[in-house]
């Protein structure tokens, strides 16, 4: 993987390196808010990219610690060279003419969940023996389902200290397609995993969900790709998935859209301090899941407007709501964050897939909603929040981007909010802090 010359977000922006950033209230406002692309869209167009074998072009892209780990596991297997041009969110993936072979050292993905897990299934295709491993927070987060379907299509994987997790040890190549059973109650991106790498199989491969499919939306972006890389997906809703073999995925050109689940938090900003906020590039015609967050924020008292190609969406008298969020986890701690300002108490269900993300993502909302005064219960799988008139503090964010960007946006409007390890971010966002900066001033100061 080569990087291009420019100076990158993390490399400008003092923040993202620095141990705190205390964030400034500010007044309501009117903006329109580049966001950069979606990080679910980059990874799988840089993995489909990858096994076309023709030249590709990925613009808009999301240039992030994710996608980053992802470019250079996929060159590590030498099939591919991969140019990441950051200032010019483009990714150039250029086919080298070699076949897929394991790495000779382990491949490392820090905190990259759905690149290791798109990866696993992908190292099925590679000569030899290749091990995945991340972060320690990584090596717990389970990949059991996807290890127990993969020899359905042909590859042996196994959790190299057998408890379900990272390292993964994969061997190959020897993804050859088939039928398989898969649980989708853990996470979509075990099934997004199998179908991306079924495009390679030799044989038809069909994939069948033996329970209830968590976050649909994201096999959706998957399907979606994939079509758009010219590869069909059968289908009988969410029970069963299939990719005929011979299909061709095509290189050319690609566009990523922007991040809905980034847009969030500008929209959270909007929310709680009564302005206004538009995001181009998105609209009606979005598969992200995290886009029903306007649906949402506008059943507490905003107004949106959603067109073909942008969002606006304006704050008014917040008050709670209840609300399932199966489909949209990764923007629960944003609206968390704005119950918190709103009048009544929200409650927020359905939620049990955050308890495996980067951080325990329940538990840590209602600890640091509570750190600023606020009365939260916490379940299993779900958060009441009663709204009322929090009060600064020094939050922590567990090494977790969303943790730090959604408390980010309540320090908007309540001083003395002080984010520490603001550099966590880079995970999906590099340039938060100078976006945040675009709708609410200088949004903060390292200590």
């Amino acid at each position: 993987m080569t990087l291009g010359d420019t100076l990158s977000p993390v490399e400008t922006d003092p923040r993202l390196k620095a141990e705190s950033v205390t964030v400034r209230p500010s007044i309501a406002f009117r903006e329109t808010v580049q966001v950069l692309g979606s990080k679910s869209y980059s990874n799988r167009y840089l993995a489909l990219a990858s096994l076309s074998g023709e030249p590709t072009v990925i613009e808009g892209a999301l240039v992030c610690d994710d996608t980053k780990y992802l470019a250079d596991a996929l060159t590590r297997f030498g099939h591919v060279e991969i140019d990441v041009d950051e200032a010019a969110e483009r990714i150039t993936v250029t086919p080298t003419g070699r076949p897929m072979r394991a790495p000779e050292e382990d491949v490392y993905v820090g905190a990259a969940g759905t690149p290791i897990r798109i990866l696993i299934a992908m190292a099925g295709h590679a000569e030899g023996t290749t091990v995945l491993t991340g972060t320690p927070r990584m090596q717990e987060r389970p990949m059991g389902s996807l290890l127990d379907a993969l020899p359905g299509v042909g590859v042996t994987a196994e959790a190299v200290r057998g408890n379900g997790s990272p390292p993964v040890r994969v061997t190959g190549p020897t993804f050859r397609g088939g039928s398989t059973r898969i649980s989708g109650a853990v996470s979509s991106q075990f099934t997004s995993s199998l179908l991306i790498s079924a495009t390679c199989a030799e044989q038809d491969t069909e994939v069948l969900l033996v329970d209830e499919l968590v976050s649909k939306p994201y096999v959706e972006m998957t399907v979606a790709a994939l079509a758009e890389m010219g590869v069909k997906v059968e289908r009988d809703g969410y029970r069963r998935f299939a990719v005929a073999a011979g299909q061709k995925l095509r290189g050319g050109t690609v566009r990523v859209e922007p991040d809905a689940s980034g847009m969030s938090y500008f929209l959270a900003a909007a929310a709680v301090l009564g302005g206004t906020v538009t995001i181009p590039g998105i609209g009606t015609g979005s598969h992200q899941g995290d886009v029903g967050l306007v649906a949402a924020l506008t059943r507490m008292g905003c107004t949106a407007e959603v067109t073909d190609d942008s969002i606006t969406l304006t704050g008014g008298d917040l008050r709670g709501i209840d609300i399932d969020m199966e489909t949209m986890p990764d923007v629960v701690p944003t609206l968390a964050v704005v119950a918190a300002f709103a009048e009544g108490t929200t409650h927020i269900s359905n939620i049990a897939s955050l308890r495996i993300k980067e951080c325990d993502r329940i538990a840590a909302v209602a600890t640091e909603l509570r750190r600023m005064g606020i009365a939260v219960e916490e379940h299993a799988d779900a958060l009441t929040i009663t709204g009322g008139t929090p009060h600064g503090a020094v939050i922590d964010t567990y090494d977790d981007h969303r943790i730090a960007m959604c408390f980010a946006i309540a320090g908007l409007r309540t001083p003395g909010v002080v984010i520490k390890d603001p550099g966590c971010v880079a995970k999906s966002f590099p340039s938060f802090w100078q976006k945040l900066d675009t709708v609410a001033g200088p949004a903060g100061s390292t200590l």
